[in-house]
């Protein structure tokens, strides 16, 4: 008799696709075992007609998914890891990410091919405060609207012309098969990513070793290098939704390059940093960028936020 292991997933279509791609990777990997999924409906799933920023952010597409893992429903759940919040809950780790996706933002349109192309006054869908601004700050003639929803019905909104493009995760588009809708894929110095944007995270019960044994296989190490130094810059600078920050690392000879950005929510200031360090040290170059940017003023814009 095949061990039965319960994947903790949301139901959208790209959150399927994650859960049935680690499904596939460990039944192909452990032939005695059988994967099933567990859909499992979230607050942010249920509440689609109010800007992340304002009802939270961050954990609303995870905590039902990790009361379920918490109380036997499940034994591992898939995240897409810019959801995960920076504190978990007691008895629940992040225990393996896979290898990442492309970090980019792209940009979607059905009648422009780029961010530059856009006409005056043109209304771009984002429900992303972080997009919106550095959007703003080189184009700050654009409509900037907010967009929420699944990615297909965020596609089917471009092409009922509530907008004339919309900015999603590249990585989304890819694994879903959609690469014809990607008319620019957004370098990153012109569009920081948000954290972790592209990776996913395999999150577990704390000391579940007969689960995490057969799990250790989908550990990706450069991956979950960038993943500890970006979420260690956001972690410092306590990054939710409501926060409009940026984070992206690169792995180059040897070391590790980081860039971490912060908007206060006007726009009107912007701190932007870069750091290089060891890759063996992820999490203290995370920390290291991160007060880089509050002894630059960082800590006035977090204070105005959160006040």
């Amino acid at each position: 008799m095949k061990k039965e292991l319960v994947i903790a997933t949301r139901g959208s279509k790209l959150a399927l696709w994650q859960a049935e791609y680690i499904k596939s990777r460990v039944e192909e990997a452990h032939p005695g075992v059988l994967c099933r999924l567990n859909v499992i409906k979230t607050t942010g799933d249920k509440i689609l007609d109010v800007p992340l920023a304002k009802i939270g952010g961050k954990g609303l597409f995870v905590k039902e998914i990790e009361v379920a893992l918490t109380n036997g429903e499940a034994d591992l759940a898939v995240h897409s890891m810019k959801d995960v919040p920076m504190d978990l809950p007691e008895g629940l780790e992040l225990f393996a990410c896979p290898e990442a996706e492309t970090p980019n933002d792209a940009f979607v349109s059905f009648a422009y091919g780029s961010i530059s192309g856009l006409p005056d006054g043109a209304r771009v869908g984002t429900s992303s405060l972080r997009r919106k601004l550095q959007l703003l700050e080189k184009r700050p003639d654009l409509k900037v609207l907010d967009l929420r929803g699944n990615l297909q019905t965020r596609l089917k909104k471009l092409e009922e012309g509530e907008y004339d493009a919309i900015i999603l995760a590249e990585a989304g588009l890819r694994r879903l098969g959609l690469t014809e809708h990607i008319k620019q894929a957004i370098p990153t110095d012109v569009m920081l990513p948000a954290s972790c944007q592209g990776i996913l995270g395999v999150e577990t019960r704390t000391g579940d070793g007969e689960v995490t044994d057969l799990l250790k296989f989908l550990k990706h190490p450069s991956t979950e290098t960038r993943a500890l130094c970006e979420r260690a810059f956001l972690r410092k600078l306590q990054g939710g939704c409501q926060v409009p920050i940026g984070c992206h690392s690169v792995l180059e000879g040897g070391g590790l390059s980081v860039t971490g950005l912060l908007f206060s929510l006007d726009g009107r200031k912007k701190i932007e940093k870069k750091m290089k360090g060891p890759s063996a040290e992820p999490e203290k170059l995370g920390y290291a960028l991160a007060d880089e940017v509050i002894k630059a003023g960082g800590d006035k814009i977090l204070k105005e936020i959160y006040s």
